[in-house]
């Protein structure tokens, strides 16, 4: 049977339920700065892109200037709201356990925040060192680029093509499916949204799942499928 030479996670609204928690933090701050939009609506829109990346295309869609200090009020609040609420989603540690593959984190968070998330609901020693930020490869090569999984990749020393990742976001699927490997979608943050399922499907990934449980059965069928190929 064929096996997998890497499997790899994102983080946010995959191992840990922060999504939910970036996007009304960035949905009050830009409500606030005169861009009226929901929590939900910045999940089904923006979800996967780097809060940088965030203004600019609501920047360059309502030309409306957003101030450079939206980055960093953005981080420090969101920083105080992951230390008292974060949780891991239900089931990831378990999961991951599971996995008998290598496997690491491709990530567009920050090193830092990588660690303090993952620290605080326990499932850092599961991934350690292996634990890749976008944002230490440059401002300009995070997801939906594939920059990020390319370099977790041959840090692993795996090869592309026999790489499965497992990912929330349209943008974090494109990346993937750029850099030639397989995704499994993953819905069940508290970010989800009703079209969630299809969007990832449409953006490339093979299926989805909306429970950590189902990650392993999922693995080990698309495994004894790519035997076939």
């Amino acid at each position: 049977m064929s096996r997998f030479d890497l499997v790899i996670f994102d983080c946010d609204g995959v191992l840990v339920d922060s999504e939910i928690l970036a996007a009304q933090v960035e949905a009050k701050l830009l409500t606030d700065a005169g861009y009226p939009i929901t929590a939900g609506e910045i999940g089904e829109r923006f979800a996967g892109l780097t809060w940088r990346d965030i203004l600019l295309a609501v920047e360059h869609e309502a030309s409306i200037p957003l101030q450079a200090t939206l980055l960093d009020q953005s981080h420090s609040i969101l920083d105080e709201r992951i230390k008292k609420e974060l949780k891991a989603i239900p089931g990831a540690g378990q999961a991951v356990a599971q996995v008998s593959e290598p496997r690491c984190i491709c990530s567009n968070s920050s090193t830092g925040r990588l660690k303090m998330m993952l620290t605080k609901v326990g499932l850092y020693d599961l991934f350690a060192p292996n634990i890749f930020s976008a944002e230490d490869l440059g401002p300009d090569r995070v997801k939906p680029k594939p920059d990020i999984f390319l370099h977790g990749a041959e840090q692993m020393g795996a090869q592309p093509q026999k790489t499965i990742v497992i990912e929330d976001s349209v943008h974090g699927i494109t990346g993937a499916k750029a850099a030639g490997m397989r995704v499994i979608g993953f819905t069940g943050g508290s970010h989800t949204y009703p079209s969630h399922a299809d969007r990832l499907m449409e953006a490339g990934a093979e299926t989805t799942i909306n429970r950590m449980e189902d990650l392993h059965a999922v693995l080990t069928a698309l495994n004894e499928w790519s035997g076939l190929v």
